[in-house]
């Protein structure tokens, strides 16, 4: 492999190296099984991005979870709407405000669901913790560009 300069990589070397390495990544992301009681769910990823916000943030509103996840507060109440009917998510009341509704896991589903997620908040922060601020910033900003960019592809 050349090296451009001391710091890496020649590009064309560099997106090499990743078209090797992403399919073997989606291969165990794949390969992670989804606990027993939550299989029949037919969970689809925009399940699990709710999901993880609510694992690792805790309960928010429907409009907190849509602003994240970059969705329709419309979408966001469908998709609580389906879990919440299989038991996966609670609806309570916001103490704060009584009017509003606050979604959170049900502590039925809270164990396996942290066990599943939780392996994938293990790797990343192991590869992100020896990283600087910015170096961590232009990483993420790298995977959105190329995230970015094979939906620009699609058409």
């Amino acid at each position: 492999m050349s090296t451009g300069d001391q710091a890496g990589p020649e590009v064309d070397d560099a997106v090499r190296t990743l078209l090797l390495l992403m399919p073997r990544m989606v291969g165990r992301v794949k390969r992670i099984k989804i606990p027993e009681e939550l299989q029949s769910l037919s969970l689809a990823p925009r399940h699990l991005s709710l999901l993880a916000y609510l694992l690792f943030d805790g309960p928010m509103s429907v409009n907190e979870l849509a602003a994240r996840l970059e969705v329709a507060p419309t979408t966001v109440s469908l998709m609580v709407g389906e879990l919440s009917r299989k038991g996966v998510l609670e609806r309570q009341e916001d103490p704060a405000d009584r009017r509003r509704r606050i979604v959170g896991i049900a502590d039925a589903h809270r164990a396996s669901i942290d066990g599943w997620l939780g392996r994938g908040a293990v790797a990343w922060r192991k590869a992100l913790a020896p990283l600087t601020g910015a170096e961590r910033k232009l990483f993420i900003d790298t995977l959105t560009a190329y995230e970015e960019g094979l939906g620009l592809a699609e058409g």
